[in-house]
Parts: C-alpha cells; structure tokens; sequence
C-alpha cells in the first residue's frame, strides 16, 4: 500500500521534528534494504485494485504469485485425521498463533498444526478490510507491550518470516505518528494514558494547542485542549502481505492449510468421564465441512484455537450446540460490527506530513499515497450501529456524520472534490469491554480463545500470536502478562476497559 523511502531505506518512524516541547522524532531501524524499492508513484498508476470485491483499496499485493496463493484451491485437500492443534480462522491472528506454535516447539516432537479457514478468497476477513494502523497510544498496559512487541517484530520482519528463495518481505509501512486530538472532557483521560504508555517505553509527545498549531499549521484547534503524538513506532502497513507473509512462512514450516467450515465439537463431559467436575469438558475431535461437499472430516486433536475474528463468538456457540447432557457453555460476546472507511480526494489537503489523525468527535483519517487522497471514518454514534448482515455501504454516513466532523477540524476538507471509493469492513467486536480475549475458555481448558481485539488485533498479531503460543506451550508468558485478557472475565468480573478505541 503505501512506504516511505529515506536515502534509499525504508524507515520506521515520524517524518521530521515534532515540533515544540516534542523532544524531536527520531528515525527508527530500517525495515529492510535488499531488493529495489518500487516507487509510490508507480504504485499509483492505473486503477485501484479493488479488494475481493470491495471498494478500490491502493493497497496491490507483492507479485501475482502472492495473489494467487490466496485464491481459492479447486483441488485443496482435506484435513489430516489427526493433529495436535487445530486452528480455527485463516486470518492474520490465526496464521500467526501457528507460526508461532512451530518456531518455539521442540522440533523434535514435530507438533502437527493445521489451519482451517471457510473463506479463501478472505471477501469478509477483518484482516483484509483494515485500514492496517498500528500504535502504541493505548491506555492499558496490555495493549501497549504487545503493540511495541509487535512493532519490534514488524521492524525486523524479514529475520521472522521470510522464506528462503523468495524475494524479502515488504509490508509497505508507512511511518507517520498517530495524532489524539483531547477537548477540556478528554484532557485528564488522554494524559493519564500517555503517562502510562512513557511509563511502558513509548515516545509520545504532549502538544498544546498552539504546539500542535505550529506543527500542523492546517489544523483548526478549536475546542482542543491537548494532543498526543506517536514519536516512533506508529503509522499504517499492508494487512494482505502481512497476512501472506505469516502463511507462507507457516506453511513452510509444516502447518497445513484446510479449506472448511468447523461445524461441531465433540467434547468428553462429566456425563461419560468420571472425575470430571460438572459444566467443564473437554475437546476430543472437531467436525469440517469440506467446500462444496455434505461431507465432514472428524480431526481428532488435544488443542482448539478459536481465532475465527468477528465470528468467534458464533463458531463456539453453533460448534457446541450439540454437546449432550452438563455442559451448556455460556455465550462468548465477541461479534461482527460493520464499520464504513472511505476515500477522497483533496489536492489542497494536509499532504505528506499528515499524520494518522483522530479528532475529538471520534472521527479519523490518514493519507493515502501522495496523490491528495485521504482516508478516513469513524464508528457510528451509540444506537446506530449498522446492519451487519452485509457489507453494503452506507455513503450518506459519510455526508452526515464524518464530511461534517473533518471539515470542521481541517478546514481544506470544506472543498474537497470527490469521495472516490469506499468498502466495509468487520471488527471483531466485544460487546463487554472491547479488549482482546486471549486465554483458555474457562468451560473448555483445551479450547483457546484469540479474538475479541475490537479494532486492533491486526497491529497487535504477532505478539498476540506469540503470547498464544507460549502459553499453549509452556502454560506461561514471560514478556506480556496477559492475565487480565482471558476469557473469565467475560462473566461476572469488571470490564476490562480500553480508554482509546478508534
């Protein structure tokens, strides 16, 4: 989708100083240097690639080798009778828990993981249809250790994931600071959240009104009372080559790839185990359907890992339906929520310096190449939530709603000449707390739940995806305590609430 190129390398941090009392960006580590860099221009050439049938998105992917390795598999083979880990979901959290799980085994054990994704073509994947941001301006300090871990792993991608006789990996990071714009309401919320990310080793800067004048001299700063801005570590990449990269390099490990819908666990319970304590059981097969085909394939297997993103939530409750006698499993609120993102086009905007921008409305946007298109949205107001049956788009939404918010914060938006395209795409939302849920299912110990992240578990997937796969190996993490995140505190415990959601 989109790079920045500085005397040759690509670069992982803000353009250029941060303005008063920023303390001065810095330049990051590159994110790679073989291989001749294909120009943002050229890139910009010729119609957008329109993304599965989606709106146009600017985002190609690296070669039509690595397109068609997504395409769905006429002749793709069922499943393996037996495995020790059964992932569900084929999105970028799916993809990296098993990576993961075959670099930090004990080779000598050759664990035999496999992957399951209904829908090769990746025509509703949240992964996908992100707008492919990352930051480290959260206010938990969960959320902020595994978007730096992950940032660390993204600036070093090609020592992870590149395989060897292929070209270097490029993710097409675009490094640009996030920008939290705080009325007199928000101001104590935003600080105490950058208090907390400085405390865990982010560069975050606070701006005043007139700091954030002098630097972004296009922002009117009414009603602002203070910013924070990402210093290093932040911008927006390419979701599809992220996702292509982590499967690639899974497969080539030996994680096999299944085309199928999971329909049904089967689970010993207290009704036929003795000993076992009642409303607990326990994951001895999953059913798949095969495409185009009445036909299921039991896997037999000692790990579930339920990573089906904005469907988690649906995949457990339909797949144990069936369950006889005890166990009724109580419902995991992780669901699909439709979000609207469009593009227009202004050739007076904000241009190159424009940082990934989120007003004091709950309006966003960020540039998108260096043609004069920007990209932006918002969530719909409480109550309004929009019919996720489809990804239909609401282009109404954007007159009423967000055209009028930008307008107002950047005054050249009043004139801008066309919204050019526009998609929906899926959160995998949780409708308790919207914080990632990463841990055992409190009723099924071998199920593992990875979902729920509400926005940000494409940014936060490689170390998401470690963190799984060190618990399922060694019961423990050392890096992240993510104690907090796991599923039993969907039942009956406080929310685990993140201040900044976009």
């Amino acid at each position: 989708m989109l790079r920045a190129v500085r005397g040759g390398r690509a670069v992982w941090a803000p353009r250029g100083g941060s303005g008063s009392g920023s303390g001065g960006a810095k330049l990051g580590r590159p994110l790679r240097t073989a291989a001749p860099q294909r120009s943002d221009i050229f890139r910009e050439l010729g119609p957008r690639l329109s993304r599965l049938g989606q709106a146009l998105r600017g985002q190609l992917p690296e070669s039509e080798g690595a397109w068609n390795s997504l395409r769905p598999h006429q002749n793709s083979p069922p499943p393996p009778e037996r495995a020790d880990v059964v992932v569900v979901g084929g999105g970028v959290l799916g993809w990296s828990v098993a990576y993961w799980l075959k670099t930090l085994e004990n080779r000598r054990h050759g664990m035999r993981v496999v992957v399951v994704e209904r829908d090769p073509t990746y025509s509703q994947a949240s992964t996908v249809l992100s707008v492919g941001g990352i930051r480290q301006q959260f206010s938990l300090p969960e959320n902020i250790r595994l978007s730096l871990q992950s940032a660390t792993f993204l600036r070093t991608i090609n020592e992870h994931l590149w395989v060897p006789n292929e070209p270097p990996i490029d993710i097409q990071f675009q490094p640009s600071g996030y920008l939290f714009l705080a009325s007199e309401h928000g101001a104590a919320t935003l600080e105490a959240g950058v208090k907390v990310q400085r405390e865990e080793g982010a560069k975050v800067a606070l701006l005043s009104p007139s700091q954030l004048k002098a630097k972004f001299p296009w922002i009117n700063t009414e009603n602002v009372a203070v910013a924070s801005y990402g210093l290093e570590n932040e911008g927006w990449f390419d979701p599809w080559s992220l996702l292509n990269a982590f499967r690639r390099k899974a497969m080539s490990l030996g994680v096999y790839s299944c085309v199928g819908e999971v329909t049904s666990f089967v689970a010993d319970t207290a009704d036929n185990t003795p000993g076992m304590p009642r409303g607990v059981g326990r994951v001895k097969y999953v059913n798949v359907r095969l495409p185009d085909s009445p036909e299921q394939q039991p896997v037999s297997c000692a790990i579930v890992v339920a990573a089906a993103g904005a469907w988690t939530g649906k995949l457990l409750d339909s797949a144990t339906a069936g369950l006889q006698g005890s166990l009724t499993l109580r419902r995991l609120p992780i669901e699909p929520r439709k979000r609207y993102v469009y593009v227009w086009h202004c050739p007076g905007g904000p241009g190159l310096e424009t940082p990934f921008l989120i007003d004091t409305s709950g309006a966003y946007f960020r540039r998108e190449g260096i043609a004069g298109n920007y990209l932006g949205s918002m969530s719909p107001p409480e109550g309004r939530e929009p019919d996720a049956g489809n990804l239909e788009v609401d282009h109404d939404f954007f007159q009423e709603e967000v055209w009028p918010r930008l307008a107002h914060r950047v005054p050249a938006f009043r004139s801008l000449k066309q919204v050019k395209s526009a998609w929906a795409g899926y959160y995998d939302y949780n409708a308790f707390d919207q914080n990632g849920v990463l841990g055992p299912h409190p009723q099924l110990p071998n199920v593992f739940v990875l979902g729920g992240f509400s926005g940000h578990g494409l940014q936060q997937s490689p170390a998401a995806g470690r963190v799984a796969a060190e618990l399922l190996l060694h019961g423990s993490c050392a890096a992240v305590d993510v104690g907090r995140l796991a599923p039993g505190r969907l039942w009956g415990s406080e929310p685990l609430l993140e201040a900044a959601i976009v």
